[in-house]
């Protein structure tokens, strides 16, 4: 005996089940129809693909070429929500019946293989062509409903099924559904981001990260920054991870209602001051330059809800000439260059900025 602890087999089949089903793209039409498989663009921006992309998959599986297979999870009311390879499916939906998922018609275009299928629409093709898609068969991977929720969360962070991949955040979106309470939980994070200040304190968020669900990861990042500070390891991603298992799996107190007033208050205070400046570099004259870089905003919602009651009652013009002489400190920049995601110097940008603001 070597004094590890047995493997306990029949503890590990049962802590998950997943069956695997070929569905053709004609029965999930009517399954999607029939409400029996619930395609939920939140998960991913519905169509992220262009035209080109989703008219080249049609091209595909007209050349009978592999598709990667799709991931369902089965909800407690038996209902299959789609949770990954909604631009495959969606695509080839939009081509059978554009109506059924309240999409303008595929009309396809970019097709460089099979170049006569350029300009067709579906009721274009041949009677054989049309049950060719129809009939053509996709791999599902089901998630069962009686698998640990735990393990189902994990199971579903390490999916990886090629094609367009998804970003960290719509990973945490997708799998927070696995856990009791999750969709609630994400739901708050949907709403937080678009509450006005806020929507209107990242203004210089570069369009790629927001459709990426890059505003939905700050208003993460706001939290954990507030209150998951001593989680940190020195890599963002884990430490966002992390955060947010820990109040998925209660095993870290989250108050919606405290926590979304406090959020609001911070955001309403950094938008009247700085306006969309809070978050980047200021030029020589005081005005901001430049897109939000995320260091500079865990350091100014750090220092800022940290010491809420008392950077309130500090005037707006000696705020905002307050943060760009912090931004300005050598401390400051050494604190944002290489190396800015270590424990040392994300601790420290936060510091440099409370420093300044409350001076």
């Amino acid at each position: 005996m070597n004094g590890k602890p047995m493997l306990d087999e029949s503890k590990l089949e049962s802590e998950i089940t997943t069956d695997a089903v070929d569905f053709s793209f004609g029965e999930l039409l009517n399954l999607h129809r029939d409400k029996e498989i619930v395609i939920r663009p939140e998960y991913q921006r519905l169509f992220r693909w262009s035209n080109e992309q989703r008219s080249r998959l049609i091209e595909s599986v007209l050349l009978r070429l592999p598709i990667p297979p799709i991931f369902l999870v089965e909800n407690d009311s038996n209902v299959l929500e789609l949770i990954d390879g909604l631009q495959r499916t969606s695509s080839v939906l939009q081509f059978l019946d554009h109506t059924a998922i309240q999409e303008p018609e595929l009309i396809l275009s970019g097709c460089d293989i099979l170049t006569v299928l350029n300009g067709i629409r579906f009721d274009d093709l041949s009677t054989a062509l049309k049950l060719k898609i129809k009939r053509t068969p996709i791999r599902a991977i089901i998630i069962k409903k009686s698998g640990d929720e735990y393990v189902k969360y994990e199971m579903f962070k390490r999916l990886n099924t090629g094609g367009s991949l998804l970003s960290a955040q719509e990973i945490r979106n997708c799998s927070s559904r696995m856990v009791a309470g999750g969709e609630e939980f994400y739901s708050a994070i949907q709403a937080w981001a678009t509450q006005q200040d806020f929507f209107a304190a990242i203004g210089r968020l570069p369009d790629p990260n927001r459709e990426r669900r890059g505003d939905e990861e700050l208003v993460l990042r706001f939290f954990a920054v507030k209150n998951y500070r001593d989680g940190y390891k020195g890599n963002i991603e884990e430490w966002l991870n992390e955060y947010m298992e820990s109040i998925l799996l209660r095993n870290h107190p989250f108050d919606r209602d405290a926590e979304g007033a406090h959020f609001v208050r911070v955001f309403g205070l950094i938008n009247q001051t700085f306006s969309d400046g809070a978050f980047s570099r200021f030029k020589q004259n005081g005005e901001s330059t430049g897109r939000l870089a995320p260091a500079y905003f865990e350091a100014v919602v750090g220092a800022i809800s940290e010491n809420l009651d008392d950077v309130e009652n500090v005037a707006a013009a000696l705020l905002r000439q307050r943060l760009i002489e912090a931004f300005a400190s050598e401390d400051f920049i050494s604190s944002t260059g290489p190396g800015a995601n270590s424990i040392e110097k994300f601790n420290r940008r936060i510091a440099v900025v409370k420093e300044h603001l409350l001076a």
